[in-house]
């Protein structure tokens, strides 16, 4: 095999790992895992109300199988609460990253990641029939592999248990999923754009490499 081949094969090849880890194959929910995410929502503590589990169970329901952004806007408080396992003086951002300490090894694993994050720049611009709404510290959007992923995250005991720092840090949040959408810059198109051009690019230097071949014998006269 030429060594052309070897560069193709090497860049198609990471590109599938990445493609087989980045995408859902899972499909929708089935009927038997919405039962039992069912179930350990309701098994949890404290114990979600009926309107709660009846919007868990529409989320399901409704799963396309497809990846999805989790839009949240968050206000911090100014003094996180103190509750055990916050030490004084601490902020409510140092207090949050206790969270993440699970929630992010958690969400890469799975191919979940951030794909919009930052500071609010003002009071909200713009409100209708949301008093009490104006004041926000950040905003985000999380991208989840599928709705699977996301329940999965949230139903592990390491969840629960990093839970409260979550509630000591936020004042109020707001979190409602999006799906379908669209970004521009979907990181399976970027890296099979840079693959290929890292491909053609290699390949060109090994054609170049060739030592050039000699052109057909001259016919005598």
């Amino acid at each position: 095999m030429t060594r052309t081949r070897w560069i193709w094969l090497v860049v198609i090849g990471l590109y599938a790992a990445f493609f087989s880890w980045y995408t859902s194959f899972g499909g929708p929910l089935t009927d038997e895992e919405i039962t039992r995410y069912v179930a350990l929502a309701e098994s949890s503590e404290p114990a979600p109300s009926p309107e709660q589990v009846a919007k868990l169970r529409k989320f399901m329901e409704e799963d396309t199988g497809d990846d999805f952004v989790m839009v949240n806007v968050i206000d911090m408080y100014e003094t996180p609460l103190q509750i055990e396992g916050v030490e004084p003086g601490e902020t409510s951002d140092e207090v949050l990253a206790k969270y993440m300490d699970y929630m992010m090894p958690a969400l890469l694993s799975r191919a979940c990641h951030p794909v919009l994050y930052g500071e609010a720049a003002n009071t909200a611009m713009d409100l209708m029939n949301a008093d009490g709404m104006e004041r926000w510290t950040v905003g985000a959007g999380m991208r989840y592999r599928s709705r699977r992923d996301l329940l999965e995250i949230a139903g592990n005991s390491a969840f629960a248990d990093s839970h409260e720092f979550k509630v000591a840090a936020m004042r109020k949040t707001i979190a409602f999923p999006i799906d379908p959408w669209l970004q521009l810059g979907d990181p399976r198109l970027v890296l099979a754009l840079l693959l290929g051009m890292i491909g053609f690019a290699l390949s060109w230097r090994e054609a170049a490499r060739r030592p050039a071949s000699s052109g057909p014998a001259r016919e005598r006269p």
